[in-house]
């Protein structure tokens, strides 16, 4: 057993995590912040603060307006992520490569929820 995957350490590190998304998503939203089934939702985010439609920080998504029903899936998809990882996710994710299509964690999230294909 890996003590740093889906442990007390990687749960830890995922609400520090959510703990720096808010301190981003919270200043920076113009538009609504709301949850849905425990992913705490950041709009209205200027596009500097996130990379293509939005980022998942531990449990905070932030974006500017791109939070259909079927984005918040894949988004929470990444919360559990950062649950079993913690703040080894960053990391994992870079080396998992920036095309999404081949990018474990996004292909786990499911591309057609995510955007990426259709």
């Amino acid at each position: 057993m890996n003590p740093f995957v889906d442990s007390v350490v990687s749960r830890a590190g995922w609400l520090f995590a959510t703990a720096v998304g808010l301190a981003v998503g919270l200043p920076l939203s113009t538009g609504p912040v709301r949850v849905v089934d425990g992913l705490i939702v950041c709009s209205g985010l200027p596009r500097w603060a996130f990379r293509r439609g939005g980022t998942c920080v531990g449990s905070v998504y932030l974006t500017r307006d791109n939070d259909g029903d079927r984005v918040l899936r894949h988004e929470r998809v990444h919360v559990t992520q950062w649950r079993r990882y913690g703040l080894a996710m960053p990391l994992l994710y870079a080396t998992a490569g920036r095309d999404p299509l081949r990018n474990r964690f996004e292909v786990e999230a499911g591309l057609e929820d995510g955007g990426y294909v259709r």
